[in-house]
């Protein structure tokens, strides 16, 4: 495979992930963010375990996962250990209908 066909096919991945996630998206709560990994859940935990340095576990229940080589993006489940910055943002339900 070449470059430019490679390129394609990630274009291709993207596109559909983002028509994916336009699908989805209102049928979750929370968007979270980490240094890793995008989510859409419905339900967002966030514990600091350790405070030198800080670490942080975040847990999420039926979560969508911002990832295009995942070939399940629903999860039951998630938990994160991070050192980094986490953002959790409420989703307002009313701006997100068609």
């Amino acid at each position: 495979m070449g470059e430019e066909e490679l390129d394609d096919y990630e274009s291709t991945l993207e596109l559909a992930l983002v028509q994916e996630y336009k699908a989805v998206v209102g049928m979750f709560d929370y968007a979270v963010e980490t240094d890793r990994r995008f989510y859409l859940a419905n339900f967002v935990d966030v514990d600091v375990k350790s405070t030198t340095p800080v670490m942080l576990e975040v847990t999420l229940t039926d979560a969508w996962v911002w990832d295009m080589y995942r070939s399940a993006r629903f999860v039951p489940h998630v938990r994160v250990l991070t050192f980094r910055d986490v953002n959790v943002e409420k989703l307002p339900k009313e701006d997100l209908q068609p």
